[in-house]
């Protein structure tokens, strides 16, 4: 999909339906001149839901959606006639969607399964008419309540992308290349930086069968939490991952320095980031001889599965897909 459709954020004013005034009524006939009351409540106002689907991976069919409403309900009736319920508006939305109140900030719901339905604004009440008000004391009320106005409020839908894996790596560390090389994904592909500029999603397919999903995000450098580059704008869409793979090539000044700034900058952004399993590859190792290889393991921060790997070649990504494999099932 072209980088200019993909859309991760949207604000949009929602306003659910006003439930409908129940009726002040009273049955007359020919026969029954002074009959009862018989005013019927008034249908309740639309909802506004969020649906999960599945075939959905951007939020661009609503960028240009700035007002969404569902409909109010109808009044009572007659002869005890409910009145209709306003439709709901149904908001499809891809899976990995949160709600947030664009006034306070605070996270409402979130969508993760396809199909999911949640109810963002409930429309209003329905007033009651005159007939629910009768009693022994009381046989003819001549007044009925009104509807429940709807809610409306500002919303900002923030799409994080649901993956098994995320990549993490600066700009240019061969993320794109890995990811094509182990998915069926064809992300951009070029030798300058910030050649990726929207998230891409790859399954890579793993023995009997099984297979799991990879998040390559766009590349990010020292003092992205301070806007540099393209910030951390796209981190989001890593949260949900359950591993992180840090991608470093092999020709990099340190490996240890590299795989330092870029934990910093997840830390800055969102530490608990750091409580999830973490694997290193060492990246563009055909461009380097295995002893060269063997000379810099010494170098690799301790405590991280790591695997040497070449894109281009294949070699070590059978090596790597067990070490994620291993991570993901622990």
């Amino acid at each position: 999909m072209a980088e200019q459709n993909f859309v991760d954020y949207v604000k949009i004013f929602f306003r659910s339906g006003s439930g409908g005034a129940g009726s002040v009524h009273f049955f007359r006939s020919k026969h029954n001149p002074k009959g009862g009351p018989d005013g019927g409540n008034g249908g309740r106002g639309g909802h506004i839901i969020l649906k999960g689907n599945a075939q959905l991976w951007t939020l661009l069919h609503l960028k240009y959606r700035k007002h969404i409403f569902a409909e109010n309900g109808e009044n009572g009736g007659e002869n005890n006639c409910t009145g209709a319920e306003g439709e709901d508006s149904i908001v499809e939305v891809p899976l990995g969607t949160i709600a947030i109140d664009a006034e306070t900030g605070h996270k409402e719901l979130e969508i993760t399964e396809d199909g999911e339905m949640r109810v963002l604004l409930p429309g209003g009440r329905g007033g009651m008419g005159n007939s629910f008000f009768k009693s022994p004391t009381r046989q003819a009320p001549d007044y009925a309540q009104p509807g429940e106005p709807g809610q409306e409020a500002w919303k900002i839908l923030e799409l994080k992308l649901l993956a098994d894996v995320g990549l993490v790596g600066f700009p240019n560390a061969g993320k794109s290349t890995l990811l094509a090389s182990m998915t069926a994904a064809r992300p951009k592909i070029a030798d300058y930086a910030f050649t990726t500029l929207v998230p891409n999603l790859g399954i890579a397919s793993y023995r009997d069968g099984r297979s799991f999903v990879i998040a390559d995000v766009p590349g990010i450098i020292e003092d992205a939490h301070l806007g540099r580059g393209l910030g951390l704008r796209f981190i989001r869409h890593i949260e949900r991952n359950s591993v992180l793979l840090f991608v470093i090539p092999c020709d990099s000044p340190s490996i240890r320095r590299d795989y330092e700034i870029l934990l910093r900058e997840l830390e800055q952004y969102n530490p608990e980031l750091l409580d999830k399993p973490r694997v290193l590859a060492v990246s563009k190792t055909d461009i380097a001889e295995d002893a060269w290889t063997e000379l810099i393991r010494p170098e690799l921060p301790t405590g991280v599965p790591a695997a040497f790997i070449s894109a281009v070649t294949g070699k070590g990504l059978d090596a790597l897909k067990d070490l994620l494999w291993k991570e993901l099932n622990r």
